[in-house]
């Protein structure tokens, strides 16, 4: 009989947790408060039945609360078979600290469904989605003002929107009944630019790494983003997002990507829009994509030679069986806990540089708290402003074609300088600048621990830092 080896491999919430602890020990934390930081609070586990194809089915849930330091608490509502508590505990446990990072003034929550969506239509979907949000709302697990789920993986706009209105319906008076859910269509409350926001913040992440020519050599790397040999890990919103904006805006090279049923790869560089397209019209697989290489075997593209990889789908896909052989200098989270603990510490030990999780894929619940206080302000971002920025505009460039208009000047307005300078800020500009700025400040926050505090060896480490600190003294202001 052929045995499984045992592994020595931590849990997800165990890695989470061995992570805050190596943290936690640059930090003057008593041990009763590094404790309660780190444990989490509640999670709630319902069991519903559904009527569906004649007869119940019944379907299990979660909603984990890790921390309620700031309400109301965030975090994303994932449809997938692979759900578990351990799993949304972690995942609770990683928001807390994501939203700490980025200054979002939110708790850490997270919920899962453990269901495959594929094998339901829609309007089963919407029957289950609906159901599991009536146990939730009906015990504020979802509250404009205490609980504020967001989408993940296998859940969308349209989920958003299903739960929105179950809210409204359970809650009729509730004037800010929109806010009770983030990652919604804009039609229904949502947001311009939150499909895109996390895979928008991952390339803004690198962006910022990359001005910062002393950390990008820590990497052994060097120059831009542009020519840099990217290799990603999942084409779901967030890496399809991150690998389109990197190689069309930046001019990286996406030089493979893989997905459930393999790798595509092509030294040139893929044509994601093409790939995207093809995934689409193939029930999800690579095979037959004719701008590259097929391979069946995808866990191998974890290994190939390039400069950036970035895995973008599950958590643990580089564990310590692995982890040797990662040949890319620089990796970049884009999901949730993709390295674990114990392949955290080989690569450290190889020099590789890891952009965490906490803040590279934080351009998520960014943009979602910018749907929340949109929700709750009830006003589009930009409405008031706009038009009076282009008329203050319009007068600079009326003088400037003015002076521009006296050849003795000798001097003229580049023929796009108006219309560019003209265009106020909509929606969506404010959003990305809201993005960007949030990006680089975290980013900066967490390099000035990373270079300057004695003992600190990675950006894991100075983003828990960054994190923990700002939890313990909203903690302390309680009287904790």
């Amino acid at each position: 009989m052929h045995m499984k080896p045992m592994t020595v491999e931590p849990s997800f919430r165990e890695s989470v947790d061995l992570m805050f602890a190596r943290a936690a020990r640059h930090l003057n934390l008593t041990p009763g408060l590094e404790e309660k930081i780190r444990v989490c609070n509640s999670t709630y586990t319902v069991r519903f039945g559904v009527r569906l194809r004649g007869e119940i089915k019944t379907f299990t849930g979660y909603r984990s609360v890790h921390s309620e330091h700031m309400e109301p608490v965030k975090g994303g509502i994932r449809f997938a078979t692979s759900v578990n508590q351990d799993e949304v505990e972690a995942l609770a446990a990683l928001m807390t600290y994501k939203c700490a990072l980025v200054e979002a003034p939110f708790g850490g929550s997270k919920g899962g469904l453990c269901i495959d969506p594929r094998e339901w239509d829609e309007h089963e979907l919407e029957q289950i989605t609906r159901r599991f949000a009536y146990e939730l709302i009906k015990r504020d697990l979802i509250h404009p003002a205490q609980n504020v789920p967001a989408p993940d993986m296998g859940t969308g706009e349209r989920e958003m929107a299903w739960i929105a209105d179950q809210y409204a319906r359970m809650n009729t008076t509730d004037i800010n009944a929109k806010a009770c859910v983030t990652g919604k269509p804009p039609h229904a409350g949502g947001i311009r630019g939150r499909v895109e926001a996390t895979g928008r913040g991952v390339q803004f992440g690198l962006r910022e790494f990359f001005r910062h020519p002393g950390d990008v050599a820590r990497a052994n790397l060097s120059g831009t983003l542009d020519g840099k040999r990217i290799v990603v890990q999942g084409l779901g919103n967030v890496g399809y997002h991150a690998a389109k904006f990197l190689s069309e805006e930046d001019g990286a090279r996406i030089i493979a990507v893989a997905e459930r049923d393999g790798v595509v790869v092509n030294d040139k560089g893929l044509d994601i829009e093409a790939l995207k397209q093809h995934l689409a019209a193939n029930r999800g697989s690579l095979r037959g994509f004719a701008g590259g290489t097929y391979h069946e075997d995808g866990a191998a593209a974890l290994e190939l030679a390039c400069d950036i990889l970035i895995p973008a789908a599950m958590e643990g896909v580089i564990h310590t069986a692995n982890a040797a052989r990662i040949r890319a200098p620089l990796i970049l989270e884009a999901a949730n806990g993709p390295i674990t603990f114990g392949a955290d510490e080989i690569l450290r030990r190889k020099g590789v540089v890891i952009i965490p999780d906490l803040f590279a894929n934080a351009g998520g619940v960014t943009v979602s708290y910018f749907e929340w206080v949109k929700n709750l302000s009830h006003i589009r971002f930009g409405r008031m402003q706009r038009r009076a920025e282009e008329a203050r505009s319009r007068l600079l460039v009326e003088e400037l074609e003015r002076l521009s208009a006296d050849k003795n000047l000798g001097w003229t307005l580049a023929a796009d300088f108006k219309q560019n300078f003209l265009e106020g800020s909509d929606e969506l500009a404010l959003v990305r600048s809201g993005l960007d700025d949030t990006m680089r400040t975290a980013y900066q926050s967490m390099r000035e621990v990373w270079n300057h505090r004695p003992g600190v060896e990675d950006l894991r480490v100075a983003a828990y830092i960054v994190a923990v600190e700002r939890v313990a003294a909203t903690y302390r202001s309680k009287g904790l």
